[in-house]
């Protein structure tokens, strides 16, 4: 059956072509940090200081951000899951990010899930006329599931990440790719596995008008050798309110949850709010 692709997602794309500023990219995602939903950025979520040149950017006034909020909720309907999160992050010198970002996972016969996740993400390259942002982070996380014998309630993801918003097309289209090492199962909402895998990511959003963005996003699913994790992707729509606050809506599909290689979640939507002062 074809299914209507409702997005929502982005929150934003710093608008441009003389026009104000709406929203912004990157939003808190699921795990708090600067990104889409599944995805980092390598943009820096809090970082609401005007922009000043690099030698000023340790002075007192110029330390902190200002801090960004997200919440999310995913329902899943073939997996009976309902899935809420909350975010915040703050930026260090327009170069460093650190987020916080709760989880409460509820499932059919389960008790709830709850996972935390504290990131820290540093900024190497500032984005250019023609280089992207590239920016290198990690994610210390930890579940409350009961994981079976041999597999681990904490785990660490490192990931580095390129972001390039191109102006230069009839309307901007934001492109993000990069590549992350996990141990997660299932984002590691099941748990850590021993073993360490690398997977692959990407997003890329355009923006129609002023205060809409829409886009897709993929990550692809770390394999383990006795636990294969799915393919996830959505499509999305954000809309930008005003300058501080972004409405969000999504298509998501999180893998096949009756497969027999590799663990999905199904199907389902997706809404979020992002306020960034």
């Amino acid at each position: 059956m074809n299914k209507v692709l409702v997005g929502v997602l982005v929150g934003g794309i710093v608008a441009v072509n003389g026009a104000v500023a709406r929203g912004g990219v990157p939003l808190n995602n699921l795990e708090g940090v600067g990104g889409i939903a599944f995805n980092p950025l390598a943009y820096l979520a809090g970082n609401g200081t005007p922009e000043v040149k690099e030698k000023d950017a340790e002075k007192p006034e110029h330390i902190l951000g200002l801090p960004q909020f997200g919440g999310w909720y995913v329902h899943l309907e073939d997996s009976s899951i309902d899935w809420t999160a909350f975010g915040v992050a703050e930026a260090l010198f327009q170069r460093v990010e650190v987020s916080y970002g709760h989880e409460i996972i509820a499932l059919e016969a389960v008790d709830t899930i709850y996972k935390d996740n504290v990131g820290a993400k540093l900024l190497v390259i500032k984005e250019g006329k023609v280089v992207p942002a590239v920016s290198v982070g990690g994610v210390w996380k930890r579940t409350g599931f009961d994981v079976p014998e041999g597999i681990d309630e904490s785990g660490f993801d490192l990931y580095l990440v390129g972001t390039k918003l191109i102006k230069e097309l009839p309307r901007p289209v934001l492109l993000s790719g990069g590549l992350i090492s996990t141990t997660g199962r299932t984002l590691g909402v099941l748990g850590f596995d021993e073993d360490r895998a690398e997977a692959l990511f990407g997003n890329i959003d355009v923006l129609p008008l002023e205060n809409v963005a829409v886009g897709f996003e993929y990550r692809q699913g770390a394999h383990f050798d006795d636990f294969k994790n799915a393919d996830y992707w959505n499509a999305h729509v954000a809309w930008f309110v005003n300058k501080s606050l972004t409405l969000v809506g999504a298509y998501v599909n999180a893998g096949d949850e009756k497969s027999s290689s590799k663990v999905g979640l199904g199907d389902g939507f997706v809404l979020s709010a992002q306020y960034a002062f």
